[in-house]
Order: structure tokens, then C-alpha cells, then sequence
């Protein structure tokens, strides 16, 4: 019987350099949003010093700040965060699709992990859900998902 040999990440935030980028638009959101994936980060290790916000007006405009990001070299992983809201944006299936295409973009052409945080949601509700009260809190789950993603691309 053969060996299947795994590759997992270990969940360790320490030593690791992050940037959050996060959007303007919806900022009460996105606030709850930012506060998850920091939560997250210190209580698997990481240190404030190694983590830098970075605020943008809206999910249209993160993929180009994370590209910039990835290109100085300086995170191991990028936290996106954003919240789009139907009846709140304008042409919100196409902020959301080009937001979504741009950062996968992004992570495949750089190497860098992607955490992907933008909530999309019909409305606010379920917006407020997503940031921490019922439906737990996409910010932690981008979060957790760029850390285990640095931890295995290390091993591969």
C-alpha cells in the first residue's frame, strides 16, 4: 500500500506580513469586516506591526490596489474586503464580477494569496449578517483562507 503523502498549512500567522485592503464604500460593513480578519490574525499569531491597512473608495477600484500590493513584495498575503450591496450600487452585478475576475487575477499572476472578503448581497440585512452577527463574518473567513494558503504554497 502506497503512501499519500498531504500537504496542509499550519494555521500560524507568525512572522507573516499582511495588507488588508479595504473599501470606503459601505465603511460600517466593511468596518466589521476589517475588525474580523485583525481578530483573526492576532489570535493565530500575528503581530499589528505586520499588518497594514490599506482603504480604497469601492470594490471596483481593489484589484489594481492589489496588484500594486503584491508587486512591492512586502505581504504574504493581501485580506480583501468589501461589501456590495444591490439595491445600494449601481451596475452591481458588474462591480462584483469585475472585482471577483480582477483580484483572482491578480493572486494567479503574482503568486500572492488573495483572500477574498466582498460580501455580495441583495441588501443590507444580510450585508450586517455576513459582518458578524448571525452568518458569522466573511473578513475571518478571507482571513483564515490566505493564511492557510501561504502555509501550503510554502510546502508545495
Amino acid at each position: 500500500m502506497h503512501h499519500i503523502s498531504t500537504i496542509e498549512g499550519q494555521m500560524t500567522a507568525k512572522g507573516l506580513s499582511f495588507a488588508i485592503l479595504a473599501a470606503r464604500f459601505n465603511d460600517t460593513i466593511v468596518d466589521r469586516l476589517v475588525g474580523g480578519a485583525i481578530d483573526y490574525i492576532l489570535r493565530h499569531g500575528g503581530e499589528r506591526e505586520n499588518l497594514t491597512i490599506v482603504r480604497v473608495p469601492g470594490a471596483f477600484e481593489m484589484p489594481l490596489a492589489a496588484k500594486k500590493l503584491a508587486a512591492t513584495g512586502k505581504y504574504n498575503a493581501i485580506i480583501c474586503l468589501g461589501a456590495v450591496v444591490r439595491g445600494h450600487t449601481p451596475h452591481f452585478d458588474f462591480v462584483a464580477g469585475e472585482c471577483t475576475k480582477g483580484l483572482a487575477q491578480v493572486s494567479l499572476d503574482s503568486g500572492v494569496p488573495v483572500g477574498f472578503g466582498l460580501l455580495t448581497t441583495d441588501n443590507l440585512e444580510q450585508a450586517i449578517e455576513r459582518a458578524g452577527t448571525k452568518a458569522g463574518n466573511k473578513g475571518v473567513e478571507a482571513a483564515s483562507a490566505a493564511l492557510e494558503l501561504v502555509r501550503v504554497l510554502e510546502q508545495i
